[in-house]
């Protein structure tokens, strides 16, 4: 297994045309189509979670708008595919050629004309200031001036109010490309001068084949089990994903030639206590086997495993129980957190609790995690939790 040194996966193999975008269909749809008809807003703003695509997308609409060789159809009466898979004639009319000059610039990260401002590490009213100064010249040798803002929320009042400015008189020659994590807390006269795009968390579909792709590219052998887990991990953040991926890779890196990652090698890995374990104490649970319950904890806890960890764990469990008995057909793994197998083992599990029953365990080990900062026997608030659980259990049924 080979890796570049120094440069991370979600680096590595950033995506270099819009066809590559895994995922945020509605922003890639309407941009391509926007280039494709010559339809260019002065001014973007991308919002949504941190790690789906902003940054990255921003970079390919700035590659795309200076691009030397792309056929941009403006003023044409263009019927542009809402399909994947778009014929060659079609993406010549938005997607960067990443062969001129500007393509090669931007994908190095030298382009003059590509101005790159992070508000978190300086966003106050002098990088606005020398932003505005900026836009004054004209692009060096590209048709645009491009100034991409990251974190656009934290701008202080004055570098907000500044930017305003800018925004209501820009030249011909200027975008910007706003992106924020957190769009409640930007000026709403900055939203209204701005072309909106929502951003989503990514699916756990979505991002199972984006690592998949990774790892082929990688030459590295790895199960879908194990993928699912990692894009459980991420909370629907492909950069995430992939920086997790990066630390497997890392981690696993003296396997030998041919051998495959499996998600038990790596669920120590990712903090994880292995769901098949808490599906196990909960057997004992719904089977009312008190007896068997505490001795498995006790020699779960035997084995290493943190009894804090675990009854976290429990206490996730119990919850995606709790959402399965409210909505049965919920199939979507980033609300759940479970993979389909696992979805199917928790719901014969709860088939014999009603909701409130449910309710009130979930409430007990939550009460025993909370409790076990302060107890001087660890393990003791789980241990009464599991015999409360099965007491409460017997006098209902």
């Amino acid at each position: 297994m080979i890796i570049m040194p120094n440069l991370v996966l979600y680096r590595k193999y950033r995506p270099k045309t819009f066809g590559e975008v895994t995922g945020q269909e509605h922003v890639v749809q309407t941009l391509t189509n926007a280039l494709s008809m010559g339809m260019i807003s002065h001014a973007y703003l991308f919002c949504g979670p941190r790690g789906t695509g902003k940054t990255t997308i921003a970079r390919l609409l700035a590659k795309a708008l200076n691009c030397e060789t792309r056929k941009a159809r403006e003023g044409e009466e263009t019927k542009v595919s809402s399909s994947p898979s778009l014929s060659r004639s079609e993406s010549s009319a938005f997607e960067p050629c990443n062969k001129c000059s500007s393509c090669l610039e931007i994908n190095e990260g030298r382009s003059i004309d590509l101005v790159e401002i992070d508000a978190a590490s300086t966003g106050g009213i002098d990088a606005i200031r020398e932003l505005r100064d900026g836009i004054r010249f004209s692009p060096t040798k590209s048709k645009y001036r491009i100034f991409i803002i990251d974190e656009s929320h934290q701008l202080s009042k004055d570098a907000a109010n500044a930017l305003l400015k800018t925004l209501e008189e820009p030249p011909a020659h200027a975008i910007f490309i706003l992106a924020t994590t957190e769009i409640h807390k930007m000026i709403p006269t900055i939203i209204s001068r701005c072309q909106r795009f929502d951003f989503r968390k990514l699916t756990l579909t979505e991002i199972v084949s984006r690592l998949g792709t990774l790892a082929q590219k990688e030459n590295v052998k790895i199960e879908k089990s194990a993928l699912e887990l990692i894009a459980l991990s991420s909370g629907g953040a492909a950069r995430d994903a992939e920086g997790l991926l990066d630390q497997v890779l890392t981690f696993s890196g003296d396997l030998k030639q041919g051998e495959t990652i499996k998600a038990e090698d790596i669920k120590e890995l990712l903090g994880m206590v292995d769901t098949k374990l808490v599906g196990q104490l909960f057997d004992f649970i719904c089977q009312k086997k008190g007896g068997e319950a505490l001795d498995f904890l006790s020699k779960t806890l035997e084995k290493g495993k943190d009894v804090q960890e675990l009854t976290r764990a429990l206490v996730a469990y119990l919850r995606q129980g709790l959402i399965l008995k409210i909505a049965p057909d919920l199939q979507n793994p980033l609300i759940t957190g479970l993979t389909g197998e696992e979805q199917g083992k928790l719901k014969s599990q709860i088939a014999n609790f009603e909701e409130a029953d449910l309710r009130r365990i979930l409430k007990l080990f939550m009460e025993a995690e909370s409790r076990m900062k302060y107890a001087s026997i660890p393990q003791l608030p789980l241990e009464l939790a599991i015999i409360e659980a099965l007491e409460k259990e017997a006098k209902i049924s």
